[in-house]
């Protein structure tokens, strides 16, 4: 009887499982979708505060910021737009990965050498200035989102994956 009630209790908590799964899942994808849509239309209509932002990090020459500035938008509303629609759910969390990655390692630099600097991860900000280990932590959350939708992506309403 024993065996049959301890079997039973998991057959009870599979599908609590896979529901809290499927929800990690889906709260994963869209939720980065958004944020990457949100932050690629932030910085594709303000180039100027996107430039002065990264020109911030003392990282890249003036010329490469205006570069960066002009393409960084429009690539981040890119992956936001595969992640939304289904399409290489699976690379396009690779990807978020790898940029957020490269995010902080910018923003940790600017921390270890004492600029103050606007992060630019939504725009421009007005106050200029960030707490970087708040923003360090939110980046790997959204990595470890990045890395649900590689590992278990989220399917349904997805056109290719």
């Amino acid at each position: 009887m024993a065996a049959t009630s301890s079997h039973a209790d998991n057959k009870g908590r599979a599908p609590a499982a896979q529901w809290i799964l499927e929800a990690l899942s889906f709260i994963s994808r869209f939720g980065l979708a958004f944020i990457w849509l949100f932050a690629g239309f932030e910085k594709a209509t303000d180039p100027v505060g996107t430039q002065q932002s990264i020109e911030g990090y003392d990282i890249f020459s003036p010329t490469w910021a205006q570069w960066i500035a002009q393409v960084i938008g429009p690539l981040e509303i890119a992956g936001g737009v595969l992640l939304l629609l289904g399409i290489f759910l699976r690379q396009a969390g690779k990807l978020s990965a790898v940029v957020l990655v490269l995010f902080i390692v910018g923003i940790s630099q600017a921390w270890a050498r004492g600029l103050s600097i606007d992060c630019g991860c939504f725009g421009a900000s007005a106050t200029g200035h960030m707490d970087y280990f708040w923003t360090i932590l939110r980046d790997l959350l959204f990595i470890a989102m990045s890395m649900i939708c590689v590992l278990r992506p989220y399917r349904r309403f997805a056109l290719y994956t």
